[in-house]
């Protein structure tokens, strides 16, 4: 116990008496030594997990194959340089595209690619003499004519020597050019196996031709990584779809005829791809999120639209990252000398994909515009409400249903600015829907010819109007949208019939359903775009089944992310040929910049008193002022008892037709009625139905 540890205990300091004590403490066990071998296997594991390491190790091995997959590609070049091999690729392609004709052409192309390789085969064998023969023939006329050139020196010189003097630079000549072949043959026998090591490898790395695991982080993560035929033939490849994949491999090109140039489109690229016989667009349009994938793409990175061409699916693909990134300020805010033009100008909106200006011409074309709540709806349908305030013959009647202020600035420039979420906001709208349609009926009767100014009738936050449960004295509904909604009636009647006399309607409204917006508004638009919504069943509402069986698909775009991109189907913006709709990032333009452009347009007109609330004036009782203003006469024309009335109140009877008059006078038993070939109104019929009316307490016909 020699080795052993003494330690020394005490009780705890609450004894009143401690007490030490001994206690022994074996010694720990001593460690036992690591083998060698062990301790250089862990180094060795860690060095070859290390990522420097990993590193070095895929890059040698990546330069390496680089080599090697280049030596690949030069071959198959070669081969298809000296045989057919490419002409019955490209028509075992044509025959499983089901294009029978261009296949009967690319065999037609082979069998004359044959037919001169056997002539030249022939020549090959014939060449040898006739080379021989041509070499003789040319060496004697080559000797003869530099003894001819001698014979003249040796003459003029007068020294014999001369004769010889060509020959033997000629010789001279030819000797330091061997000297020179000597001299430069070794090194250049040298380094030809390494300039050919160097040309494959330069084949290889630019065709990435290596094994993924061996290629860059950057490449084999997709990050960034170009859109290029192989690529997309790949994605299509992989996509799911059996026939697409089998027609594929069928192909003796991999697929690569299936695809148009690619070309670069804005912030991305596009391409054509002609599907295969028995693969269907729709196949690939469902499967968008599974080919931006393949693309090495986020979804909302590819779009899918139909070409005209038959069987055929264009892709835009954007650069990665590229359609997070904002687009440049609105013309409007950075030209101050911008105006607007309403019949042959367009509104300066945004960008497309392509990077292009997208410009919208709201030339009579009434308007709407959808989507979810805080995507950029308003801004977007204000941003043409300001561009056309530049233009001081354009008129506006403005309804805000949110009232939050987004529409503040056109106060005093709008006739009719009513801001407010409540049911009687909503009343007041209704009522300024409800004199746009008189003003766009005073129109109509205008004489022909005549020129009106343009009308626009907005509504921000529409649904609130059609869902508004409030109803008039004689129960007709404000909201709803049944023919006895007064909202939706109004609206209708100015789709019907206001283009024609530039009276137009403009309306955004959130999260579209067919109670927030009833199927006959929204087909009586002629613009119609969407920002992001939740659903195809919404796309389809908002965009109209065309739009959206041609790839149109605002249910994809990303809430919050693409915050003012918006889908568009119109014809008052230039959309590419065989395509029904166009996706628009638009500028975006704040409140004070707003207000700046508002001032510009207030600044070009003399001065627009707003009203924020319908007025109305006295009520009146039709039926009582008539029975007045006949009571001198037992009878009296028509036209004479509407002058009379307008004379007695100019704004309630005004702009009186005899339709309104027989409107009111319908079902009273005092019908106007023809006398002497005219149609008058009886003063005594009139009285017995005034008498009626109060003995019944029923109201009058107004």
């Amino acid at each position: 116990m020699s080795e052993n540890v003494v330690s020394l205990h005490k009780k705890p300091p609450t004894d009143p008496n401690p007490v030490t004590t001994l206690t022994v403490v074996p010694d720990p066990a001593p460690a036992k030594p690591v083998p060698l071998w062990v301790r250089s296997g862990r180094v060795i594991r860690a060095a070859a997990t290390h990522d420097t390491t990993r590193t070095t190790a895929r890059t040698v091995a990546r330069h390496g194959l680089y080599v090697a997959g280049g030596a690949r590609i030069v071959g198959k070049r070669a081969w298809d340089g000296r045989t057919a091999a490419r002409y019955e690729r490209y028509m075992r392609t044509a025959e499983a595209a089901g294009n029978f004709e261009a296949a009967a052409e690319w065999e037609e192309r082979g069998q004359r690619f044959r037919d001169a390789r056997h002539r030249r085969r022939m020549d090959l064998m014939h060449s040898p003499l006739d080379a021989a023969k041509g070499a003789a023939v040319t060496t004697g006329m080559g000797i003869g004519g530099l003894v001819l050139i001698g014979v003249a020196m040796a003459v003029a010189t007068k020294d014999a020597t001369e004769v010889v003097t060509p020959l033997m630079a000629v010789i001279r000549f030819i000797n330091l050019m061997v000297t020179i072949v000597q001299v430069v043959w070794g090194p250049a026998v040298s380094l030809a196996p390494f300039l050919a090591l160097l040309a494959l490898w330069a084949v290889g790395s630019k065709q990435q031709a290596a094994p993924a695991w061996a290629l860059p982080d950057r490449v084999r993560n997709g990050e960034g990584e170009p859109i290029t035929p192989s690529i997309v033939v790949k994605a299509l490849r992989d996509l799911g779809v059996p026939a697409l994949r089998n027609a594929i491999k069928e192909m003796g090109d991999a697929g690569a005829s299936m695809l148009s140039p690619i070309v670069i489109a804005g912030c991305g690229v596009e391409v054509d791809v002609t599907l295969p016989s028995g693969v269907s667009t729709i196949e690939v349009q469902g499967r968008r999120r599974k080919l931006a994938e393949n693309l090495a793409r986020h979804e909302h990175e590819v779009f899918i639209t139909i070409p005209q061409a038959a069987r055929t699916v264009r892709l835009w693909v954007a650069d990665s990252g590229a359609l997070d990134e904002p687009i440049g300020p609105s013309p409007l805010v950075t030209d101050d000398t911008l105006t607007a033009d309403y019949a042959k100008g367009k509104a300066p909106w945004g960008q497309d994909l392509r990077g292009d200006a997208a410009g919208l011409s709201l030339y009579q074309r009434h308007l709407l515009i959808t989507g979810l709540s805080n995507q950029g709806k308003t801004v977007a349908l204000r941003s043409l409400a300001l561009w056309l305030s530049l233009d001081k013959s354009v008129q506006f009647l403005m309804g805000d249903l949110k009232g939050v202020g987004d529409w503040a600035m056109f106060d005093g420039l709008a006739q009719v600015l009513i801001q407010g979420p409540t049911d009687e906001h909503v009343i007041q709208v209704t009522e300024m829907v409800e004199g746009a349609v008189e003003e766009m009926n005073r129109r109509i009767q205008a004489p022909p010819g005549t020129v009106f100014p343009p009308l626009i009738v907005l509504v921000d936050e529409a649904q609130v109007a059609f869902m508004c449960p409030a109803k008039d004295e004689d129960k007709r509904p404000y909201g709803g949208a049944k023919a006895n909604s007064r909202y939706f009636m109004a609206v209708r009647k100015i789709h019907n019939q206001g283009r024609a006399v530039n009276v137009l309607m403009w309306q955004g409204t959130q999260d579209p359903t067919n109670e927030n917006l009833p199927k006959l508004v929204r087909e009586g638009a002629h613009t119609r775009a969407s920002l992001a919504l939740g659903t195809e069943s919404q796309a389809r509402m908002a965009l109209g089944d065309k739009a959206v069986d041609g790839g149109a698909a605002p249910n994809l775009l990303r809430p919050g992310l693409d915050r003012g991109t918006l889908v568009v189907a119109s014809d008052g913006i230039t959309i590419p040929a065989g395509q029904s709709s166009i996706t628009v990032r638009t500028h975006y333009v704040n409140d004070d910049d707003a207000t700046a452009i508002t001032d510009r347009a207030k600044a070009l007109r003399d001065g627009v008193t707003t009203l924020t609330l319908i007025e109305h004036g006295e009520e009146r009782d039709p039926l009582a002022d008539i029975a007045a203003v006949i009571a001198d006469a037992p009878r009296l024309r028509t036209q004479d008892v509407i002058k009379r009335l307008s004379a007695l109140d100019a704004d309630a009877y005004g702009d009186w037709s005899p339709g309104d008059l027989t409107r009111v006078l319908d079902g009273t038993g005092a019908e106007p009625y023809k006398s002497d070939g005219r149609m008058v109104v009886g003063r005594d019929q009139i009285t017995r139905a005034l008498a009626h009316r109060d003995d019944t307490g029923s109201a009058s016909g107004a």
